[in-house]
């Protein structure tokens, strides 16, 4: 198993040479940070201006994915010399932010889609990794899925005709829409865990929308049943074993890679909500529903709520921008990292998830009580953003993060290996 910190793409014919020399740096690495967090703010704006309507109809957001492809958003991470947007992951990080503040069960998913479509990078040889990423930026694929534990977890066999995938995968962000399955599945015989690739076009493929959850509606969450779905040996991306015998240091970044991916996510929605009870308290109505009158904005305790909340945010993206560095700091070090090293990472995205569920529960709960009773109103959306954070933290509970905490500080446990589900 090997780690690809960046895989290469193809070498320029000799008659190209002199033109691929002279290319810009912008050829070669892409349009950079400024360019895609313009390109986030604009469909960040696209996706308020009708986010209450899309949540509340609660469609398979096949549309709100090609808003995303056509802004370039989901070949964000992919090396420019391979098809992409050649940005790194604190690029990605900072998008899935800015789409999270309009619309977080969108966030979600693209999210999902960034951490899944480089998981190859992590699981896969440098050469195949290569080949998934050129393949995924031709087609603008998006990923779905998920690589997290689940019980029982699909079956990879080998039969006379090849490999195939048997069983379920119960809910799974972007199942409906997604162009690309990243799952997890143990081989037949030996149990060992496989993250595997599968096109939904598949026979034997079957998607179940079925996942009726009352927030993040428009991640495009659902399940997966396979029956005897061919899988090509390119498919088969590597092992999931935490056995540290196969588990590199490397790899097991893509733990904290993920979580921050939540942590994201998070910030986002808190940063979100409170920014929308904001303009409803300075001008009168939402920033999106004009007809709507506010309720008295300087109250004493309607600012000490909104002091409070502002610092449990800010506090908690401090503590996220240290396990940011921490982790791209890891990625650079690549095949040198160690698992101290790991260890301490990892607990610091732990940390950061933690900080950011709590800024995410209290912001998207208290303000509603700023707004008062108005917030009931369907009408004005606010509750979207609590029951999105909701969802996502019951997926993702912040009491395990805090047990990892704990242990690391007691005792210098270390972090085990698990994947965001």
């Amino acid at each position: 198993m090997g780690v690809a910190t960046a895989p290469p793409g193809p070498a320029p014919e000799s008659g190209e040479r002199e033109e691929t020399e002279a290319s810009s740096e912008s050829d070669r690495t892409g349009p950079g940070r400024a360019h895609w967090l313009r390109v986030a703010r604009e469909a960040a704006d696209d996706l308020a201006t009708d986010a209450v309507a899309r949540e509340q109809a609660g469609k398979a957001p096949f549309d709100e994915v090609s808003r995303l492809r056509e802004a370039g958003l989901l070949t964000l991470l992919v090396p420019a010399e391979s098809g992409g947007g050649g940005a790194d992951w604190p690029t990605a990080y900072a998008v899935v932010r800015e789409i999270a503040a309009a619309d977080g069960a969108i966030a979600q998913l693209l999210g999902c889609h960034y951490f899944l479509s480089w998981s190859a990078r992590f699981f896969a040889e440098p050469a195949l990794a290569a080949r998934v990423e050129r393949r995924s930026a031709a087609g603008q694929w998006c990923w779905g899925g998920g690589l997290a534990r689940r019980e029982p977890p699909p079956t990879l066999a080998r039969t006379a005709h090849g490999l195939v995938l048997d069983g379920r995968q119960s809910y799974a962000t972007g199942i409906l829409v997604a162009d690309r399955f990243a799952v997890r599945a143990v081989r037949a015989g030996t149990g060992e865990p496989l993250a595997v690739v599968v096109d939904p076009g598949r026979r034997g493929v079957r998607i179940e929308g079925d996942a009726d959850t009352f927030g993040q509606r428009l991640a495009g969450g659902g399940s997966v049943e396979f029956d005897a779905v061919p899988v090509a040996a390119d498919d088969v991306l590597g092992s999931l074993s935490a056995d540290e015998d196969v588990l590199s240091p490397a790899a097991a970044l893509a733990s904290p890679v993920g979580r921050l991916v939540s942590v994201q996510l998070l910030l986002g929605v808190a940063e979100g909500v409170l920014a929308e009870a904001r303009e409803y308290s300075r001008t009168g109505h939402s920033p999106w529903q004009h007809a709507w009158p506010a309720g008295t904005p300087h109250d004493p305790q309607v600012l000490t709520t909104y002091g409070e909340l502002t610092v449990l945010t800010r506090s908690a993206s401090a503590l996220t921008d240290q396990a940011l560095a921490a982790v791209y700091g890891g990625l650079a070090r690549g095949a040198e990292l160690a698992y101290d090293e790991y260890a301490e990472i990892s607990v610091l995205a732990a940390m950061a998830e933690a900080a950011a569920a709590r800024a995410a529960q209290e912001s998207t709960t208290r303000a509603l009580d700023v707004i008062g009773a108005r917030s009931a109103s369907a009408r004005l959306g606010f509750d979207r953003f609590w029951r999105n954070a909701r969802t996502h933290t019951l997926y993702e509970p912040g009491a395990h993060r805090l047990r990892e905490v704990g242990n690391y500080f007691l005792d210098g446990g270390h972090p085990a290996f698990t994947l965001p589900a």
